[in-house]
Formats: C-alpha cells, structure tokens, sequence
C-alpha cells in the first residue's frame, strides 16, 4: 500500500510509533533542503538545574531567523574531567573538573548549541552568537567552541562509535532507558534520579532537551506526557561484564527498574521511548487517550495479529474490535 497525507492517511499516521503493529515500511520518500556549509558548535555548564532548564526552555520557544539551529543537554554525574563526551571535537585547553564549577562537586548540567552557516557568512557568524549567548545564564568561565563542517558535525556520533570499537567496547550490551518526562515535574525526577538514584556513576551519557508538544503530530501512535512542553531523558548505557559493579548490565537494567519505580511511586506520569512493558494492562496505561484509537487499529491492518507479537500488547486475538471473515481480505506491504 502507498501510503501520505492523501492517501491512506490513517495508517501513513498510525504507523510512525507504532511499533511495528500496523505494517512495515519498505520504501520512504523524504524531502531534502539545501544544507548548510559550516557549524558553531558551543557548550556551557551550569550547576542549577533551574536555570539550566529555563535556558533549554527559552530557547526552544525562539522563532525566526535570530536563532540557534540545535539544542541538547547532558547531565553530568561522574567525577572527573567534564570534556571526556565528544571531547574529540574540543579544543583541550583548560579541562575543568566538576569540583571546580560546583561547590559540593555535585552534578553539573551542559546545554549543547550550535549555529549553522554559509562561508559567505563567517563575518557575521561571531556578532550573531554573541548576541545569542548573551540572554544565557551558564557558568561564564565553562564556554567550549569548536567549528567545523556541517557533514562532520552530523557524523558526530558515528566518530565516537569508531573510537569505541578500537577499544572492544561497542559491541556490549546498551541498557538504554528513554522517557519522556513532564516539564512540571522535571525539577523532581531531577532531585530523585540525577542527584539521587544515579549516585555518581553513570556508565554512558546521559542526554536532556525540552521539547514542543505541537511539533508532534497527533494522529501518529507515538505518546507523549500531556503538556505542551516536556523533556527527553536518555540514559544510554554501556554494560561491561569485566567492569566494576556499577557497570554491569544486571546493575544497570535494576537501575532502570528503579527509576520507573520511583517515577511511578512519585505519581511522575512519564512515557517510555521504545517502551518495554511486561503486560497489557500497562500497555493500556501507556497509551492512555490513545489506546482505544491504537486497539482500532490493530483490528483494522492487522486483525490476525501476526506483527510485533513479542511485545505482548495484544495478548488475545479477539481484544480486537471486530474480526474479519473468510471473505475479507488483508492489505501486503
């Protein structure tokens, strides 16, 4: 089936977060724009969480052209040198040590920005990050800067991959651990995983950014916290079996459970990216508003439930809301 925003709009919608449940995508046509030439590729450090998320916040509700071009953030709860993430990239002058910018060397926040340019701009290109940077609130003496191509600034993550498997250490296991969590109880996931349940070892970085509820379009399966700003918190983990206890995969995955436990026993309604759950009924919790529309249709593009079984949302064939007879018959993808 062809599937856009004229045809077939329901499944073309339905599948994006959708798990696999509805259909598999075996071609997409994507639209392309010039790209830029050049990056400025800047991060600070912030010791309040407060003013770390107001900066995050103001940014991503920016419009026009007098704008950064990205936005990220990663906590910070390892002792050592701050510049161990991306470090590569950075010029190594002046390491900083967390306990040099905090005064109990307690955990650090950093906002990743960066500003794309043409070449025929690079006289400008300084005046206009300067007045961006200046409605900021960092830590003034933690500014990192690097400049570099626009294709390499992309290819960013598969450079550090390339380093990680000089040193046998990319193929292990990831317990990776992906939530969205409400922008009015950010402040306390904060206080409870980052200064508490984490301790002070992470074992990978730990990614934070605000995002726009209305870039997300509704009529997707993906499920969001019910605000109109919300955070991704990504704790993307490395397991060792050679390494010390805080970094071995049954530590890290009773981490995880314990950060879902804590969510849930703080009344934290986040929601799992690339969920896992063991039953139905926290299938139905996850969905919320979404389950009824998610259950039709399951029932629609795939009523004998042959796609994703494993995921155990839909444990019994006639949960569906109707199911075909032996004259129907099914779409092929």
């Amino acid at each position: 089936m062809r599937c856009s925003e004229e045809e077939n709009t329901r499944l073309f919608h339905g599948v994006l977060g959708g798990l696999g449940q509805f259909g598999i995508i075996t071609r997409a046509r994507i639209s392309l724009e010039p790209a830029p030439q050049r990056v400025r590729w800047i991060r600070v450090l912030y010791s309040s969480f407060e003013v770390f998320t107001e900066d995050q916040e103001y940014l991503i509700s920016m419009h026009g052209q007098s704008k950064f071009d990205y936005v990220e953030g990663f906590v910070i709860v390892d002792e050592g040198l701050v510049n161990n993430w991306r470090s590569s990239f950075f010029s190594p002058r002046n390491p900083v040590k967390i306990s040099s910018v905090s005064s109990n060397g307690s955990v650090l926040y950093c906002l990743e920005i960066t500003k794309n340019y043409h070449e025929s701009e690079s006289d400008t290109v300084d005046q206009e990050v300067e007045i961006l940077m200046k409605k900021l609130n960092f830590i003034p003496t933690s500014v990192f800067t690097t400049d570099l191509q626009y294709v390499d600034f992309l290819d960013r993550v598969h450079k550090a991959e390339l380093k990680l498997r000089s040193k046998n250490l990319w193929e292990v296991p990831h317990p990776w651990l992906n939530l969205f969590v409400p922008k009015s109880r950010i402040s306390d996931f904060d206080k409870g995983v980052f200064k508490g349940i984490l301790g002070n070892k992470t074992s990978g970085p730990i990614l934070i950014y605000p995002m726009n509820k209305d870039k997300w379009d509704e009529r997707s399966s993906a499920v969001t916290p019910d605000e109109e700003v919300f955070y991704l918190v990504a704790l993307l983990r490395s397991a060792l079996s050679d390494g010390e206890e805080t970094q071995k995969l049954e530590y890290l995955k009773d981490q995880n459970r314990r950060i879902l436990e804590f969510c849930e026993q703080a009344k934290i309604n986040v929601k799992q990216y690339l969920p896992h759950h063991a039953t139905q009924e926290e299938w139905v919790a996850h969905y919320g508003d979404k389950w009824d529309q998610f259950r039709s249709m399951k029932a629609e593009f795939d009523p004998r439930h042959i796609l994703a079984t494993g995921q155990k949302i839909f444990q019994n064939p006639s949960l569906a809301l109707f199911r075909p007879s032996s004259s129907s018959s099914s779409a092929s993808w």
